[in-house]
Formats: C-alpha cells, sequence, structure tokens
C-alpha cells in the first residue's frame, strides 16, 4: 500500500510540477548491501547474489539527473537496476545487477 501512494503522489507531483519543469521519479532499488543485510548475508539465510552497494543509487540518481530524456520519464516507477542497465552505470564492484521484478 505504502508504494502505491508513493506511486501515486509521484504521479501527481510531476503532472502538477512539469510546468515548472520539474521532474518526478519514483525509484525503486533492490536489496541493498547494508549493516543490517550484511549481518543476515553472514547467517547464511539471506542470498545477496543480486544485490546493490549503499553508492550504486547514488550513481543512478546522478545519471538520472543528466538523462536528457528525464521529463519523459516523470511521473513513472522506474527500478534502479533498469536504469543503470539503460545508462551504462555499473556498481562500484564493475557489476551490474540484473533488475529483479516483482
Amino acid at each position: 500500500m505504502a508504494k502505491a501512494a508513493i506511486d501515486k503522489l509521484t504521479a501527481d507531483m510531476a503532472h502538477e510540477l512539469r510546468s515548472d519543469g520539474v521532474a518526478v521519479v519514483s525509484l525503486y532499488p533492490g536489496l541493498v548491501r547494508t549493516e543490517a543485510v550484511m549481518d543476515a548475508a553472514a547467517g547464511g539465510w539471506l542470498d545477496i547474489s543480486n544485490s546493490e552497494s549503499p553508492e550504486f543509487l547514488g550513481h543512478v540518481i546522478a545519471a538520472l539527473c543528466r538523462d536528457h530524456m528525464l521529463m519523459e520519464r516523470s511521473g513513472k516507477v522506474s527500478l534502479a537496476a533498469q536504469l543503470a542497465l539503460e545508462c551504462g552505470i555499473q556498481d562500484v564492484d564493475g557489476s551490474a545487477t540484473p533488475p529483479a521484478y516483482d
């Protein structure tokens, strides 16, 4: 329900702010290798093979800000990993995280 609310807010804000040249994107990260996630993985019950570093999302956001098609993305939901593929962004270790779809 929370994701749906954020996505609706994204669409509404994008519509309201388009005339001011403001883009609004709902960006979904994948599994991020935070300290808690790494502790869970060390316990052996969490697979982090398709995970992202905390810096990865920042690289994706920076690329999104430079994207000449940003206004066309406004009001939409984007997976960080899918945008990374489109923009040629790799994680800090050089890996490319394939998008995981819900």
